[in-house]
């Protein structure tokens, strides 16, 4: 039999409607077995909002002729949009010996390591998930997980139109100020940062597991 356990197979999808795309999501978790190849897709979505499962409407502040998507990821309100980098990551846990936590650490820390080989120091907030230039965001994350099976991911801003964010709370938190690669001098298309980005999931997600 195959090993099947460390290999992963990438997906660009481009520029993808939300709601299409989270049901394929949805689809293709519902169908997995414990012996399918882990995915992450890649991708950049149409302006939409999404509302996570805890997500208060009142953090929807002006939301215009933008399309609001309720949907089951964890967190708060956040904004998609062209220019903005969009990973999937639809892994099997179990098989990674992987906790919801660690996941999280390895998706923060890779975004963190990409951005510092362009100079730039990041960090991420242990109240607050996602990644931040002096308390400013230029990455999300949310996931859902279901059987051991993760979806939803990550995403991170390289060259878009950030005033949807003024329009809502980004991830529930007032006033809290969002920013992008482009302006941090990172003069690179989101093709290659995604590229990038994935090679540092890939490496962190096929380490081996401590004790």
């Amino acid at each position: 039999m195959v090993d099947v356990s460390n290999k992963i197979k990438i997906k660009k999808l481009g520029l993808s409607d939300y709601t299409e795309t989270w049901q394929a999501m949805k689809e293709f978790t519902k169908s997995r077995t414990p012996e399918m190849i882990d995915e992450v897709w890649i991708l950049e979505h149409k302006p939409v909002f999404t509302l996570g499962t805890n997500g208060k409407s009142e953090h929807i502040l002006d939301a215009g002729d933008t399309p609001i998507v309720k949907i089951d990821r964890g967190g708060q309100v956040t904004y998609h949009g062209p220019g903005q980098l969009v990973i999937y990551l639809l892994l099997n846990l179990h098989r990674r010996k992987l906790g919801v936590r660690k996941l999280v650490s390895i998706i923060e820390d890779s975004i963190i390591k990409l951005l510092a080989n362009y100079n730039v120091i990041a960090s991420s907030n242990p109240k607050a998930p996602g990644v931040y230039i002096e308390g400013k965001k230029i990455a999300a994350l949310g996931l859902r997980v279901s059987r051991g099976f993760t979806t939803h991911g990550l995403s991170l801003n390289v060259d878009m139109d950030l005033s949807p964010f003024t329009r809502i709370n980004p991830c529930g938190y007032e006033n809290l100020e969002v920013i992008q690669c482009k302006s941090l001098g990172i003069d690179k298309s989101l093709t290659e940062l995604a590229d990038e980005l994935v090679s540092l999931l890939k490496e962190q997600l096929s380490l081996p597991v401590k004790g």
